[in-house]
This record gives C-alpha cells, structure tokens and sequence, in this order.
C-alpha cells in the first residue's frame, strides 16, 4: 500500500480551498483521502477539525464571489453581543446583492439583499456588514428587546483602553438615515420602533434589559451613566439612577468579582451614600427574574422618598 502523502502545512491543520490545495501541490486524488472532510463543493479541512467562525466564513467567501458575510454571521466575527438562542453558529450567513442568486451551499444560509455604500468593510480580511448594517439585518430576528440592546451597544460611547477605539459604531442619527433608506426590508417596523428605545450610555446588554423593564414598569427613566457630580469630570458614576430621588442603580456583572473592581465599587457606593442617595444592586439572578424583584424595590424606595 502507498503511504498517504502528508499535507502541506498550513493545509494539515486548516480549512482550506480545492484551489489552495492545487497551488500548494497536492493532486486531486489525495482530496479523498479519509484524513480529509469534503464540507461543501471546493472546501475541505482536516478530519476532527472544527473551525471557528471566522476561519469557516473565509473559506467560504474565498469560494462565493461576491459575498460577504452577514447576520448573525457578521456579529459573530464582530464581537457583537447576540441572546443565547443566536448563538448557534452551525450555519453561516452570506448575502450577495439582490441582482444575484443568493448563496445555495452546504452549511449556508443565502441572503440576497440590496446595500448602499457603507454598509459593508472588510474585518481581518474577510467582507462583512458594518456593525450597524448587521443590527438592522438581524431586525426580524431578534426580539424587541434585544434589538434594542444591540443598537445601544453600537452607540455607546466606547472606552479607548480597553476597547481600543474612541468612536461609537454608529449613531442614533445615522441609523435613523439607514432606516429610512431601506424602507422596504422586512424588518424595519421593528428597526424603526428599537430606534425610539435606544439610549446612549448602557455598557452592556444586562443594563440595557433592566433599563427596558423599568420603562415597562411606567417608572421615572433612569439617567445612564449617572454622575454624583455632574460639574466633576472624576466624579464617582452608577450604571442608571434617578436624580429626583437620589436612587443610584449599578448592575454588577462578572467582573465586579475582580478584587481591584470591587474595592472600587465600594468606594463609589461610600461617595452616593454619603451624599444621601440609596445603592441598588442588581445581578443575574435578577435577570434571570426578568427584574421583577428590582422593579418591586424600586417603587418601594420611590414611595418613601415622595412620602
């Protein structure tokens, strides 16, 4: 029996092209080899591989003309927050304009879609949507809610330290001017409606929701980002608050485990308490309650600041 011979790398430990395969030297009969996966017409990568989403949609698109990357897809290779259930990633999204035929291939789901220049970039060499662009193709898919929680993370205003970039993704503005021109797509009564509910200042998805529940509620609407000192720019801040009422409300996720964050967290609640206002502290299990606890609180502490 002839030995199999080896693949080349990086051909052994990546997906790769049928075209990339034959300029790297390897004959078309050792595409069969059972070692390899045949995953869609031109794509393979090595038996046991699972490829991240970002490796499997630059395959794709180095082998679909004239697509790019969309949806959920998009957010994905974005790092743009999604809910759980859009987290599967089994198949990817690709869209080409509206004068082509969608894409039909194993694992992908075709888009045929018109855009406007603007719309599309290129993130680590591959063609995608803009983060803005993505909120409104995911219109129809999201809910309400996280629909709007997506948007107010493309208009927050970033933090350049950690983030690495001192621009928002998008703005109210503009994303009003994008909707407007896509007037026809589905999903744009539900784009046009997040659009009214969108704010800037929440810093992550959590503080979005909890934000959305007290509008529900019919409760004053929280000031993001609440400064104890407005004329101070160092002044200590809570995520959401009520000036009239001296209510301070700080959702404390994850990293409020980190020993250096909660000794800051501290020092922040000494700051309102001594200045008379009250700490709401919420969490996930709050969350995972749909806030119905905290809004309970929150109109306790209201009825006894008016009493």
């Amino acid at each position: 029996m002839t030995a199999r011979a080896p693949l080349p790398d990086p051909l052994s430990r990546q997906s790769f092209t049928y075209a990339e395969a034959l300029g790297a030297g390897v004959v078309p009969r050792r595409l069969r080899a059972k070692d390899l996966e045949h995953r869609s017409r031109e794509i393979y990568w090595p038996a046991g591989h699972r490829p991240g989403v970002a490796e499997r949609l630059e395959v794709h698109l180095a082998v679909t003309p004239q697509a790019w990357g969309s949806h959920r897809t998009a957010a994905a290779v974005q790092g743009l927050p999604l809910p759980p259930w859009c987290e599967d990633h089994g198949q990817l999204h690709l869209s080409k304009p509206s004068h082509l035929s969608r894409v039909r291939r194993k694992g992908v789901v075709g888009h045929s879609v018109r855009v406007f220049p603007g719309e599309l970039h290129h993130i680590q060499g591959m063609l995608v949507t803009t983060p803005a662009r993505t909120w409104l193709d995911l219109a129809n898919e999201l809910t309400p809610d996280h629909l709007v929680a997506l948007g107010d993370q493309l208009i927050r205003i970033p933090r350049p330290e950690f983030e690495g970039r001192e621009q928002p993704y998008s703005t109210l503005g503009s994303l009003y001017e994008m909707v407007k021109a896509h007037s026809w797509s589905r999903g744009v009564g539900r784009a046009k409606a997040a659009l009214e509910l969108m704010r800037v200042g929440a810093d992550s998805v959590p503080e979005t929701l909890l934000r959305l529940a007290i509008h529900y509620a019919g409760l004053p609407e929280p000031e993001l980002q609440i400064a104890l000192f407005p004329e101070n720019p160092k002044s200590p801040t809570a995520d959401l608050g009520v000036r009239a009422y001296r209510l301070a409300i700080q959702y404390e996720g994850s990293h409020h485990l980190d020993e250096a964050q909660r000794l800051s967290d501290a020092r922040r609640d000494r700051a309102f308490r001594a200045a008379g206002w009250s700490i709401l502290h919420v969490t996930v299990e709050d969350l995972r309650d749909d806030f119905h606890g905290v809004i309970r609180r929150i109109r306790q502490h209201l009825a006894r600041t008016a009493a």
